[in-house]
């Protein structure tokens, strides 16, 4: 086949669209050649007849920019996805060679190039001059390093660095790996780690205290360095360089909220910054410590409920390098957060944790980006997307697409534990706020707050979540029926991604509003129930001000919390105490507003 075409399908995309599946964890996978044909290399994972797991090395290739993909089973010897040097046209990776590896990231590639059995633990670079010819193996680290990317070329200067991470007495250090030969000779700097989480409020158990994996760098026009890392705390951390990543400014938090998921970080070719994570924050920590039925480690943190925060995967971009940021907006939601057999679904025996972090950047022509994503089958995606998509001012909601915009989901009480059926990223769930069709009889249908008691529920008040692109003024107008009997419904603008069922979100976010039984919102009469009206909220967090108007009826309400990050979602849950079968009835939703790093 020759290279790569741009049909009209791939100058149509602009909102994010799956038209893919990665088939293994994303992270460091994905590749392009030269004529423009991509690559994801992969696993089919089956049983065999013994019953024993197994996995059938593929590669998925795209000859039109990610529109349409060949799967094919992988022959010959090869270590994977590779990157082209700049310098010399050589093709280059690093991976870690594990006698037990700790996850398919080290397993599989392995099968694709038999090692001897007696060739040592550690990390080697693979090197070729073409990803389907001869390729030679080097080993160049005898520590147990993980390696979770692909190698960087610098613009500004002839080295390559990659950022990886290393468990040393018992603490996982961030380290950066240099080569200024091309890739032939490496070596490591090893970083301090950043804080870990503790116990406090809202929180009444530990988290998994992890301290600075998955750490990825990105170049600035200027040659300046910026890294994020990975971190048991409720944003990525980070940090830069001034001399090519020989040196490392002390650590500092992130304008990234993102809880224990992996960061990205692309410069892109015009100089322009794009990240990719989970701007999202897990339920408040349990306390495990009573719960018998628990190994230790799930009982100190390990393995558990943290990761209620997967499932939400979010993009912004600068303009700036990195002073401002533009966008913070959904690509996709987990496609299967809603299910009522989140636990085994997809079969008990593949990995447990059904999220969508963990992601690899691609850049491609005419605006368009590639993401790869996913830690399961049912959701791993290869996602196309235009950059204008994290431009837009508005957005609107009127239902007749369904709940595909909207997180809505419930947690069933389960144990907790990696071990455990439930445990990992597993916790079993099941849809919440519904849409049901509208009381006046039109051929519509209306999102329905409510709430309806059940002992298994973990959190029993429905909620459903909302994006727009992040604005820091802006009106956001609520069509909605207060249905006669209803106990209200709590409005709230925040930035960033909390669950529907969240018991705090309104204590941790800027803008909050209740509407009560009597239709009165923060106390001041407005709303006749059973009437469909709208509700008008102008906010200016430059002034820390909101208004809300119902018709001639206006009212004022304080900034709650103070926020670094703009406002990006609209977060409604049932203020019910008991049993609400009637609820509030949402009918259309639009934000229109300016977009962060305006004024």
């Amino acid at each position: 086949m020759g290279g790569a075409s741009i049909t009209e399908l791939f100058r149509t995309v602009h909102d994010p669209v799956v038209t893919g599946h990665s088939g293994l964890h994303a992270g460091r996978e994905l590749m392009m050649l030269p004529g423009g044909e991509i690559r994801h290399y992969g696993a089919h994972f089956y049983r065999d007849r013994s019953g024993q797991n197994a996995a059938l090395p593929v590669v998925r290739r795209s000859f039109d920019y990610g529109i349409s993909w060949l799967l094919e089973p992988v022959t010959g010897k090869t270590p994977g996805a590779s990157i082209r040097s700049p310098y010399s046209g050589d093709y280059l990776t690093l991976r870690r060679r594990a006698k037990q590896p700790d996850n398919w990231h080290e397993f599989w590639p392995y099968d694709l190039f038999p090692l001897p059995g007696d060739v040592p633990e550690g990390v080697y670079v693979f090197r070729s001059n073409h990803p389907d010819d001869r390729w030679e193996m080097e080993q160049i680290f005898s520590d147990p390093i993980h390696i979770q990317r692909q190698p960087l070329p610098l613009r500004k200067r002839q080295r390559w660095l990659l950022g990886a991470e290393q468990w040393i007495d018992k603490t996982l250090y961030p380290v950066v790996l240099i080569s200024d030969d091309d890739g032939r000779s490496w070596r490591k700097t090893i970083l301090p780690p950043p804080p870990v989480h503790t116990v406090a409020w809202p929180h009444k158990g530990p988290r998994w205290l992890q301290c600075g994996c998955e750490p990825v760098i990105a170049e600035y026009p200027d040659g300046r360095l910026h890294m994020l890392l990975r971190t048991s705390t409720d944003r990525h951390w980070q940090c830069f360089s001034e001399d090519g990543g020989e040196s490392w400014s002390s650590l500092e938090p992130s304008p990234f909220y993102a809880v224990a998921t992996m960061p990205n970080l692309t410069t892109l070719a015009d100089g322009r910054l794009l990240a990719v994570w989970n701007n999202t924050s897990p339920l408040p920590e349990l306390d495990h410590a009573l719960q018998t039925d628990l190994d230790e480690d799930a009982r100190n943190g390990v393995w558990e409920d943290v990761f209620t925060n997967r499932d939400v995967l979010h993009a912004a971009i600068s303009d700036d390098m990195g002073k401002t940021w533009i966008g913070f907006r959904e690509l996709l939601l987990n496609p299967i957060r809603n299910y009522n057999d989140f636990r085994t679904i997809g079969g008990s025996w593949v990995l447990r944790d059904k999220s969508i972090h963990q992601t690899q950047v691609l850049e491609l022509p005419e605006n368009k980006v590639l993401v790869a994503l996913g830690q399961h089958p049912c959701c791993e995606a290869l996602l196309l997307f235009d950059l204008d998509y994290l431009y837009e001012r508005e957005r609107r909601e009127d239902f007749k697409s369904g709940l595909v915009n909207w997180s809505i989901h419930q947690y069933v009480r389960s144990h907790s534990g990696g071990f455990c059926y439930a445990g990992h990223c597993a916790w079993n769930r099941r849809p919440g706020a519904s849409l049901i069709p509208a009381p006046d009889g039109s051929p519509r249908e209306m999102l329905q707050i409510a709430r309806h008691p059940d002992c298994r529920l973990l959190y029993e008040k429905e909620g459903a979540v909302w994006n727009f692109p992040a604005v820091r003024c802006g009106v956001l107008k609520l069509r909605l029926i207060l249905m006669p009997g209803s106990a209200g419904m709590r409005i709230t603008l925040t930035d960033r991604w909390f669950n529907p069922v969240d018991p705090v979100v309104h204590k941790l976010s800027p803008f909050v509003l209740e509407l009560d039984s009597a239709g009165r919102i923060e106390g001041v009469p407005m709303l006749t129930p059973g009437k469909e009206c709208e509700i008008e909220i102008s906010f200016d967090q430059n002034a820390g001000s909101l208004r809300f108007r119902c018709g001639e009826l206006a009212g004022e309400s304080p900034l709650r919390q103070p926020v670094d990050g703009a406002m990006s979602y609209l977060h409604l849950q049932s203020l019910s105490e008991g049993s609400d079968p009637f609820g509030v009835l949402i009918a259309a939703v639009e934000m229109r507003g300016e977009r962060l790093g305006e004024e």
